[in-house]
């Protein structure tokens, strides 16, 4: 049993690091947004199956689950209210340009 929460542990700390390495490399908000919101949620809800696997069927279980639940709701909708946002506020995706060096290298 404690072999399968070291396994959603280990899962959480994945998806936490690889989440912040893509903040720091993606380009703009809106892919930076992505990889935070969904490295974010995946991570916390690793985290907490294998806190309530620990704990088992406790009040403390119901609690995380009820957390587990409003995050998974929230998090999705804060996403989106700040990408809604930066999109109104003029800030535009990035685009790769190519130079036209590179599109005849192409050919």
């Amino acid at each position: 049993m404690i072999f399968i929460v070291y396994i959603f542990l280990f899962l959480s700390i994945f998806f936490a690091f690889f989440g912040n390495i893509g903040m720091l490399r993606f380009p703009d908000v809106y892919t930076r947004l992505q990889a935070s919101s969904k490295c974010a949620t995946t991570s916390l809800l690793s985290l907490f199956i294998g806190l309530m696997i620990l704990k088992g069927f406790s009040s403390i279980s119901v609690r995380i689950l009820v957390i587990g639940i409003f995050f998974l709701l929230t998090s999705p909708v804060a996403s989106h209210a700040i990408g809604r946002s930066a999109y109104e506020g003029g800030i535009l995706p990035w685009r790769r340009v190519r130079k036209k060096e590179d599109i005849s290298e192409d050919k």
